[in-house]
C-alpha cells in the first residue's frame, strides 16, 4: 500500500494513525507522552507530519500496545519456496555481495 507513496505521506500516515488509535484509547497526547517516555512536544510534532526517530516510534507504538505490528517491518517477502530459500541464504551471509 505504501510502495507508491512519497516518505513524506508515508509518515503523516502513521502519524495520523496514532493519534486515531490514542483517540480510540480515550488518551490525552500529553497522557501518551508520559506513558511512551517522550516529551509532549514531540508527540505532538509526529502526531501532525509524522516526523521521529525510530526509537520513539517503538516506545509510542509499545505505549498503545501496538508494537506488534512493527514485527514485520523489513522482514523478508516470502512467497515461495525459492525466496524462502533465499531468504535463508541471505540470513547466513554477514555482507552484501559487491556489484560487479
Amino acid at each position: 500500500m505504501f510502495d507508491l507513496h512519497p516518505p513524506e505521506v508515508i509518515c503523516r500516515t502513521l502519524g495520523e494513525r496514532v493519534r486515531a488509535l490514542r483517540l480510540a484509547r480515550n488518551l490525552s497526547q500529553q497522557e501518551l507522552a508520559d506513558m511512551g517516555g517522550v516529551s509532549l512536544s514531540t508527540l505532538r510534532r509526529f502526531e501532525a507530519s509524522g516526523q521521529g526517530s525510530t526509537q520513539m516510534l517503538v516506545q509510542i507504538a509499545q505505549a498503545l500496545g501496538a508494537a506488534d505490528g512493527l514485527q514485520n517491518l523489513f522482514a523478508p517477502s516470502i512467497r515461495s519456496i525459492a525466496d524462502a530459500e533465499r531468504a535463508e541464504r541471505a540470513a547466513q551471509r554477514q555482507r552484501a555481495r559487491r556489484r560487479g
